[in-house]
């Protein structure tokens, strides 16, 4: 058995670029940022009105001082003229500040009466005007690689770029194994049950940017896992559920060797998920899970999200650890790595009382992955631990 630190590095080295392509910014929120954008124009392109008020000569803005209103400007349609001496123009926020102003004077500190303005005793502080350039200028980029959030593609949008370029979604074939598995909405047999854990790793690769297949589920024969195997030729990540062990009805080890799977390891020091296998099959990195329900999860979240990461050209680090006090004894750890399914609240972590593998309801209920490393000492209510978020 290998350390997860070590499976980890052996199956980011195994990940290959996925390729670019240009997609429309109206589709490009949550996608990978491959290229920088440029900005093609400065924000605002002039100098522009922060506020509603009059736009005048700022040497002239003394307390009670009258001006004629010569014009109006608002966003979209500035005041042609100049303004002169004793002159002020009505204003708008947004709009383009007029020659000869250089201070806008809030509609709150100034009487009107007809085409003279007044300006009270007290004035707000402030020019009030949001600079030509202010946001950004001609050139200026938001840097790849980068997941785009609402917030970046607004401000590209500013910049008047209409496509990006983005990582491709990876294709990921998801392979659940097993003469015991059936789909959602069928009827078991007495000895059958749901397959659940190809549902719950393609909901997270998804959230995470790939494009993830269903194949139908492959019976423990060769035949059935080769035609299966088949189906997926055309992935980037094969990921197979169950079967990766030793038994007599394994069969998922042999039947990729005799396709060709390049295996870099097998076995993975950590609890769950001990049964791991991983290789190139063909263009395809391939990662054998567990079939039990939270070695599968837990295996998805520590190996196959950092290789997603890495093949949308995102760095392929580990989900960061958080830590927590515990509020309750945890029993020494033993040789493998653990990952115990656990509750993190405002006073603190607790691990779940039954850590069984095959208990998706667990899981479900845990929000965070206490992280023991192996030969982990018996550790006290008050210590502090690593954790994973959930």
């Amino acid at each position: 058995m290998i350390s997860v630190e070590e499976a980890r590095t052996r199956i980011l080295d195994l990940v290959r670029p996925v390729g670019t392509e240009t997609v429309p910014l109206a589709k490009a929120a949550g996608r990978i940022l491959a290229a920088p954008v440029i900005a093609t124009r400065d924000q605002p392109p002039f100098a522009a009105s922060a506020m509603d008020g009059y736009a005048l000569n700022s040497v002239e803005a003394d307390p009670e001082a009258q001006f004629k209103v010569i014009g109006e400007a608002k966003a979209g349609e500035r005041f042609s003229g100049r303004v002169g001496a004793g002159q002020c123009v009505r204003i708008f926020t947004g709009a383009p500040v007029p020659e000869g102003a250089d201070r806008v004077i809030i509609q709150e500190d100034v009487d009107r009466s007809g085409d003279l303005v007044t300006l009270h005793r007290d004035l707000s502080d402030g020019a009030n005007i949001r600079p030509a350039g202010n946001d950004f200028r001609v050139g200026d980029t938001v840097d790849a690689p980068r997941r785009l959030s609402p917030r970046d593609v607004a401000l590209i949008a500013s910049m008047n770029v209409p496509a990006v370029t983005v990582a491709k979604k990876p294709d990921i074939a998801l392979i659940a194994t097993g003469d015991e598995l059936v789909m959602p909405g069928e009827n078991p047999g007495p000895d059958q049950i749901i397959a659940s854990n190809s549902f719950g790793l393609k909901a997270m690769l998804e959230a995470e940017g790939a494009n993830v297949r269903l194949l139908p589920i492959a019976r423990d024969n060769a035949e059935s896992l080769r035609f299966v195997f088949g189906l997926a030729a055309s992935a980037d990540l094969v990921v197979t559920i169950g079967g990766a062990s030793v038994g007599d009805h394994d069969l998922v080890g042999p039947v990729a060797a005799e396709l060709g799977m390049e295996q870099a390891f097998y076995k993975v020091a950590m609890r769950p998920g001990k049964p791991l296998m991983a290789g190139r099959l063909g263009k395809a990195l391939m990662v054998g899970l567990p079939g039990n329900p939270v070695s599968a999860m837990v295996c998805g979240t520590v190996f196959i999200l950092p290789a997603l990461r890495a093949m949308l050209g995102l760095p392929g680090d580990p989900v960061a650890t958080q830590t927590a006090t515990l509020t309750a004894d945890l029993a020494p750890n033993g040789p493998r790595q653990h990952y115990m399914r656990a509750v993190v609240a405002p006073d603190g972590i607790a691990a779940m009382s039954t850590q069984d593998s095959a208990l998706l309801s667990v899981l479900a209920t845990a929000n965070a992955l206490i992280v023991r490393p192996p030969d982990d000492p018996t550790r006290k209510a008050g210590e502090t631990v690593e954790y994973l978020p959930l």
